[in-house]
């Protein structure tokens, strides 16, 4: 068994063990049980794109189990749309709460809960006796899993300052951007072989031994948080409490949620005498304003209002990771969907259709580390773009009578640009940051991806119509094809994106 580390103790006095470590490597001990716990919220982004057709099923055979007028197979997809909104929300706040939480409680103190809130969701999910307590089991899950990368970060950023003099151990945070993309990747064939071999159920289950694992881990190797007294613990929780500015984050989650409940509206507009809630637009319009107005006037705000005012690039480096997300997440989503209902593949053929997507990415984003070393992230984010115009056109010309190889095919056109915006997305961030605020901006960077995955679905079931159809996803297609070319009018015209800036060589 390896040996544990106390990185708690002072340098002057850590265990001599610790001293033959060289240059910026970090140990294994560090490193697996934070690898294990932050794939978990990659695998489960990913691995409920395929199970979506057989949830929706389920519930909608359950439904008519216990009605007389039988429900329609697809009467229940609005609502799961929150299976993957649901989950995408709780994230985009809990991923920066958690980091505050691991930097007042404990990096491991956090780590520990966040696997315990996840591993209380797997278990009971399964046992959802309607599509509401599965969502709510989901959006459980999503805060869970928000634990995991934040509070790795802290401990790995405590590592580097203790004993590499703060250099970035870009070997270790490499593992955990590949673990992620990995889970990413492989998500939608593993979710695809569960729901055929035993279920949509089993997406959960799943979780529960790559959860006890990290865990295990994580109690007998991460180094150990400060001891927290009762009189302590009252103390820090107040402060806590201020410094996560709880009214901020009420307001984000009402603004966002609100804005996906009207799209969910205009996407029932097929149904008889449906029609758009407009007071729910109203209604996220005014909390959006109050949200801004009490941000500007906080200490600790969730969304830095003052930083935005005056840093338009980073302002504008949100705004395009928003739109980049809500594209390849509507992609990721649609294709899975329309190839269950109009191709009428298996939720497994149709994972491992969907493989190369995520796949390719990882590749691209070792070309596009070397691409942008070269000529900076400009280009990068130009290649990015364009590859995902030119994916859309093509989207926008399948039908069902085309074999599935070009399908396929496909997957890998989307899977290019998937590694070069997030990538240059990163750079532009790292570059517009204030220097004394890049934790908090790294944060609302996450923010801003959950964000636009959040809008994604809510795009999907607007566009893409429910039963799929080949005009649905041509429809989708073009609205996803028009966002990517401003994107790439974006990085052609902007003027805070310069050409020739190299950058660190890390990804997400």
């Amino acid at each position: 068994m390896p040996v544990k580390l106390d990185y708690s103790a002072p340098p002057s006095v850590a265990p001599a063990v610790a001293a033959p470590i060289s240059g910026t490597r970090l140990p294994a001990t560090l490193v697996w049980p934070i690898v294990l716990g932050t794939l978990l919220n990659a695998l489960n982004s990913s691995m409920i794109a395929v199970a979506l057709v057989a949830i929706e099923q389920s519930f909608a055979s359950s439904a008519n189990a216990t009605k007389a007028v039988p429900v329609s197979a697809h009467g229940t997809e609005l609502d799961a749309m929150w299976l993957v909104s649901g989950l995408y929300l709780a994230t985009a706040v809990g991923q920066p709460t958690m980091g505050r939480l691991a930097d007042r409680f404990g990096a491991r103190r956090i780590f520990c809960i966040g696997l315990a809130i996840v591993l209380a969701a797997s278990v009971l999910a399964p046992f959802a006796p309607s599509l509401g307590w599965l969502i709510a089991s989901r959006i459980v899950l999503g805060l869970g899993t928000s634990a995991a990368y934040p509070a790795g970060m802290t401990m790995i950023r405590t590592w580097s300052r203790r004993h590499a003099n703060g250099a970035t151990p870009t070997g270790g945070l490499g593992a955990i951007s590949v673990a992620a993309q990995v889970a990413v990747a492989f998500g939608p064939p593993l979710g695809g072989a569960l729901v055929e071999l035993a279920g949509w159920r089993a997406i959960f289950w799943v979780n529960v031994p790559i959860v006890l694992a990290s865990f295990i881990t994580a109690r007998l190797w991460l180094p150990k948080d400060e001891r927290i007294t009762p009189t302590t613990a009252r103390g820090t929780w107040r402060q806590a409490f201020i410094e996560l500015d709880v009214p901020g984050i009420v307001l984000f989650v009402l603004a966002l949620a609100s804005l996906l409940l009207f799209l969910q509206s205009i996407a029932r507009l097929h149904g008889a005498g449906a029609q758009p809630q407009w007071l729910l637009l109203a209604a996220g319009v005014l909390i959006g304003t109050l949200l801004i107005l009490f941000e500007r006037r906080t200490l600790t705000p969730f969304i830095d209002v003052r930083m935005l005012v005056g840093n338009r690039p980073l302002m504008g480096t949100y705004v395009r990771c928003v739109a980049t997300y809500a594209v390849f997440y509507a992609i990721f989503y649609a294709l899975p969907i329309w190839l269950q209902e109009v191709r009428h593949l298996s939720a497994a053929s149709a994972g491992l259709l969907m493989l190369p997507i995520a796949g390719i990415g990882t590749v691209a984003t070792v070309i596009a580390t070397r691409v942008a070393d070269r000529s900076g992230a400009r280009r990068v984010l130009i290649y990015g773009s364009s590859l995902l115009c030119v994916g859309g056109i093509v989207m926008s010309l399948i039908t069902h009578t085309l074999p599935v190889w070009s399908i396929a095919l496909l997957s890998v056109v989307f899977g290019i640009p998937n590694g070069f915006n997030n990538l240059g997305n990163q750079a532009t961030l790292y570059r517009s940051a204030p220097h004394d605020k890049m934790g908090a901006a790294s944060g609302l960077y996450r923010t801003a991806q959950y964000v636009g995955g959040s809008l994604s679905f809510a795009l999907v079931g607007l566009a893409l119509g429910r039963p799929a159809s080949d005009s649905g996803l041509h429809g989708l297609a073009i609205v996803l094809a028009a966002t990517s070319f401003a994107l790439l009018m974006n990085a052609v015209t902007s003027k805070h994106i310069e050409a020739g800036s190299p950058i660190l060589s890390q990804s997400k």
